[in-house]
């Protein structure tokens, strides 16, 4: 963890979880906020306060006392053994990596008793927040998210619920609860270096306009800066779904007679779809350009003449991710681990194929 650089991923303001928080009824937040500790802490004082050391358990029973809050119906549903249901929030149902990431989360849950519920948030904070709002009515044990979340309204009204959380595939150093994830200004900064040292000079980046697009992008942007390279040409899309995006990125940067002799596509499937259009095109990959990738998929080995990209083992993440909710629905956790930010890092690796 202390060789990884955090991602200075993007935080929205809103004035909804202001009005919220004063209009609406007492929060846990501000139960936790008044006795000092995290909402999971204020969660175990109230059902089991054996797990709380008495002078934590003092303060919170004070701000409970001051404040009139009263415990919610998903510490109710958790105490009594109603709720089974772990939601997971994905990205793209498209990514193997997403898919890998569930498949590991759900094998640690299912053999514990639990059961994964799939939300698909396609990069969209009104979907994103569509789905949360529905976890009202779901009342989840726990909530794990291919991402994290940037919408303070969200934040917020996660945090507000009082169970455990799990955000992933970025660095951040302040996720809603717990954390396991890579950094992706590391893994840009590795694509580009690796640009560098095959000689390449006039370089273009494909990926998506925010999220971790946008994080692959400033990282990217300042180690060419760094390292000499140029970077001739940015070309974002709002949403990724699949390979037509790569496609038709490739026939952007082409069309445009753009020189540029190697590209940083965001993700594995920006990075096929390109690679499928340039050799269908008639370039040579890489003599005429080099394109390399985010996510080591499937594809990326079998496609001709190989992908390079950043690697993650993300099912490892989804186990990872799994066992972190487990401790905390099973009270295994110590208290200090309870009261504060779980943050894991999955390192990074790049996979030098022949794209480059």
């Amino acid at each position: 963890m202390s060789d990884a650089t955090f991602d200075d991923v993007l935080r929205i303001a809103s004035p909804e979880a202001d009005s919220q928080a004063e209009h609406g009824p007492v929060r846990i937040e501000e139960v936790a906020r008044l006795a000092q500790v995290s909402p999971i802490t204020v969660s175990r004082a109230l059902r089991r306060p054996q797990m709380v050391s008495a002078v934590r358990r003092e303060r919170i029973m004070k701000a409970v006392e001051e404040t009139g809050y009263s415990s919610n119906p998903h510490a109710k549903a958790l105490k009594s053994g109603r709720s089974d249901i772990v939601a997971a929030f994905v990205s793209n149902i498209l990514s193997e990596q997403f898919s890998l990431a569930i498949e590991g989360l759900s094998d640690v849950l299912e053999a514990a008793g639990f059961q994964v519920a799939l939300g698909r948030t396609s990069y969209s904070y009104g979907r994103e927040t569509t789905l949360i709002r529905s976890l009202t009515a779901i009342r989840p044990a726990a909530v794990f998210i291919t991402g994290v979340m940037e919408l303070e309204s969200n934040r917020t009204f996660l945090r507000n619920m009082g169970i455990p959380i799990v955000e992933s595939w970025a660095l951040a150093r302040d996720p809603i609860d717990m954390l396991v994830g890579f950094s992706n200004a590391d893994g840009a900064r590795m694509v580009a270096e690796h640009f560098a040292a095959k000689g390449y000079r006039k370089v273009a980046f494909i990926g998506r306009s925010g999220g971790r697009g946008m994080l692959r992008l400033n990282s990217f942007t300042k180690s060419c800066e760094q390292l000499g390279l140029k970077l001739c040409r940015r070309i974002s899309r709002d949403t990724v779904s699949g390979i037509p995006e790569g496609r038709q990125a490739m026939q952007d940067l082409i069309g445009e007679g753009s020189d540029v002799d190697a590209v940083f596509c965001a993700s594995d499937l920006l990075a096929i779809g390109a690679l499928l259009e340039a050799r269908g095109r008639g370039l040579d990959v890489p003599g005429d350009i080099a394109i390399a990738g985010f996510g080591d998929s499937t594809l990326a080995e079998e496609i001709m003449p190989g992908l390079t990209t950043i690697a993650a083992d993300t099912r490892k993440l989804g186990a990872v991710a799994g066992q972190m909710l487990l401790d905390r629905l099973q009270e295994t956790q110590p208290e200090e681990t309870q009261a504060g930010h779980a943050i894991r890092n999955i390192p990074l690796r790049l996979i030098e194929r022949g794209s480059t």
